[in-house]
């Protein structure tokens, strides 16, 4: 079976400085694929890259066999990439049902609104009743969810997150990740970058592990959990960021 998407010795990086070196990887329709490691270690320069937002300086980037490396972002999502970053950039001073609709912006997305949002109110049944309400008064948890959902009205193939569970307290965490194993339920394959490993990690269908540009574990998130790499690439991490990246065995 081919995968959705393949990387292939992928190198990237911003000036004269490169981040990224010779990453491969791969995700499969359906899965939830992790991305995990260290501050530094290239997860957000991998995703500006796999959306066009930063160009390649080697390898190749696959979408169901296709090569999308070296193409513009507008065209990479309209193949079916959608991207939610750190940070949500909502349109906050736009209602619920506003910012929704505006993720709908590609013509097959809006042939499917209707059966779209269903979906969405199921996942999230608060962004229905708040639907008038205004983006900038929904707590950081349900931004983050509103954020989610609205990637989903562009009914992409591959969701790619950077970061999700920055800044969420643990029940909407809890819910959060009952909502992205819904998504994969669905037949969307997400591929999920952060510093919460235990997290992403017990999501994961397929899991890598990034140090220094380079991919050097991965495994099922389970078994990666136990892997002495992970440990060993996380021993760096002092008690100011234990609350986002702790060794696995610490993790609540």
């Amino acid at each position: 079976m081919t995968a959705l998407l393949q990387v292939d010795r992928l190198s990237a990086g911003y000036g004269d400085l490169l981040i990224l070196r010779e990453v491969s990887l791969e995700a499969r329709e359906g899965e939830f694929v992790a991305l995990v490691g260290p501050n530094g270690s290239g997860k957000t320069t991998l995703i500006r890259t796999l959306t066009g937002l930063l160009p390649s300086r080697g390898g190749t980037i696959r979408l169901q066999g296709d090569r999308i490396d070296g193409l513009p972002p507008y065209a990479i999502a309209a193949l079916g990439i959608a991207c939610i970053p750190e940070g949500r950039l909502l349109f906050r001073e736009l209602t619920v049902r506003e910012n929704l609709e505006l993720g709908a912006y590609l013509p097959r997305a809006r042939a499917r609104e209707g059966q779209t949002l269903r979906l969405i109110f199921r996942l999230f049944p608060f962004l229905e009743t708040r639907a008038r309400s205004r983006a900038e008064i929904l707590s950081g948890g349900e931004q983050q969810m509103l954020a989610l959902a609205r990637g989903l009205m562009a009914r992409p193939r591959l969701l790619l997150l950077d970061d999700p569970f920055l800044g969420l307290a643990r029940t909407v965490t809890d819910r959060f990740c009952q909502a992205l194993q819904e998504i994969t339920d669905e037949g969307i394959t997400i591929f999920a970058a952060g510093q919460h490993v235990r997290r992403l990690l017990r999501l994961a269908h397929r899991a890598y592990l990034l140090d220094e540009g380079r991919v050097v574990g991965t495994g099922a998130g389970t078994e990666l959990l136990g892997d002495e790499r992970l440990r060993r690439a996380l021993l760096e991490f002092g008690a100011g960021d234990a609350g986002q990246m702790r060794l696995p065995g610490s993790l609540p």
